[in-house]
């Protein structure tokens, strides 16, 4: 293998353009790039973006660098324009084969590498000036389009077992649909759910017992999981006053409301499986619905409902980053049904789409894994 640095393998395209109305139509930000996957399924804007944009050509590789540690990699599915928190890259095909390229861009090789010179602690991002002079390691071209092609057909596959869990979900929408909309009562949602809505204790002392900090980022499809955050724990060198500081129980429901992307919020809600000591960022919000009226599994799906999105992103408000806290709740309106017979029934076919779900995320992660293999056996 001969190694390179990055500007050599890459090029950094930055023309850019000012949107003007039919660029909506051709938008692709980074709300629309999915982490592991190279698909665009999303894009488009209701209203022509602000501020300059970065102008693509179909086929190019769409890179977002700020927070990288997202990673976000996408194949531009048509000409149009980009957020100009990516980057649009292009291969240099005497360096790298072009259907290798993505493979490369979207593989921990090169994103822990890049994210590592990520600048800035809010919004970390990437600079050109730092990533051109990386260095990698690339297999000669006859090597490059024989993994493509392995590669290629894994990933094929890898879309199909998301397209199934997607299809998956979208039939849970339509079950609540069929069974809730249009046959229940609209109600406030205060009336028959608790939720917290001022900041629990906030003690050094509670924050330096191995209190498990929360975010955003932390919750995603009905799961707590632990990622890129490596402060798992808050301690007392850590800012005390973002954070929100108490005892989950178990069956609460947390719902992340702080720079929400419209089409992710439904993934950004969860069930607390036992009872356990957090930290919440202030984005986080958290819920007990009244049992005697509502079933877990009932109200969870409401929180993912389009019905409850639509009133969140009404009360939306925010410039830097998009938000609504727990006073808007007070005016919120809840679908309530008519009874807990048919929120019971509802209950067990989501028992058994989440086991469906999961079966198939375990699938997907195998396979991933695979593929992740294949291209650190090859890489570095």
């Amino acid at each position: 293998m001969a190694k390179y640095r990055f500007e050599e393998i890459a090029y950094n395209s930055t023309e850019k353009k000012k949107p003007v109305e039919e660029d909506r139509f051709s938008y692709i930000g980074l709300e629309h790039l999915d982490p592991g996957s190279l698909k665009v399924t999303r894009y488009g804007s209701d209203v022509a973006p602000t501020g300059e944009k970065l102008v693509m050509k179909e086929g190019d590789v769409l890179f977002g660098k700020r927070r990288a540690y997202q990673k976000k990699v996408a194949i531009s599915p048509f000409a149009g324009i980009f957020s100009a928190h990516g980057m649009v890259l292009r291969p240099r095909e005497d360096v790298i084969d072009k259907d290798f390229f993505p493979l490369f861009i979207s593989s921990d090789y090169f994103l822990d590498a890049a994210i590592k010179i990520s600048v800035g602690s809010l919004s970390p991002t990437i600079n050109w000036r730092d990533l051109k002079i990386l260095e990698f390691e690339l297999p000669h071209l006859a090597e490059q389009r024989k993994l493509a092609k392995v590669l290629w057909a894994v990933n094929v596959t890898l879309e199909s077992y998301r397209k199934l869990i997607t299809a998956t979900e979208q039939l849970v929408k339509s079950q609540f649909i069929e069974m809730f909309v249009g046959s229940s009562e609209n109600v406030l949602l205060s009336d028959y759910v608790w939720f917290q809505e001022g900041p629990g204790v906030r003690s050094v002392d509670f924050a330096a017992s191995g209190t498990i900090l929360l975010t955003g980022s932390n919750i995603n499809d009905n799961q707590i999981s632990f990622g890129y955050n490596s402060d798992r724990f808050i301690s007392t060198e850590l800012s005390l006053g973002k954070y929100q500081h108490f005892i989950c129980n178990e069956n609460d429901i947390l719902a992340v409301t702080s720079a929400i992307e419209p089409a992710k919020f439904d993934k950004k809600v969860v069930v607390v499986q036992e009872d356990n000591k957090y930290c919440l960022n202030t984005g986080i919000i958290r819920f007990k619905p009244n049992r005697e009226f509502l079933t877990l599994c009932y109200f969870r799906e409401f929180l993912k409902s389009d019905f409850f999105k639509s009133q969140v992103m009404t009360n939306m408000h925010g410039i830097a980053q998009m938000h609504f806290g727990p006073s808007h709740l007070k005016h919120m309106k809840m679908l309530l049904p008519k009874n807990l017979t048919v929120q019971k029934r509802f209950s067990e076919f989501i028992t058994q789409s989440d086991k469906s779900k999961f079966e198939l995320e375990q699938a997907l992660k195998e396979l991933d894994s695979t593929y992740k293999k294949i291209i650190s056996e090859n890489l570095g």
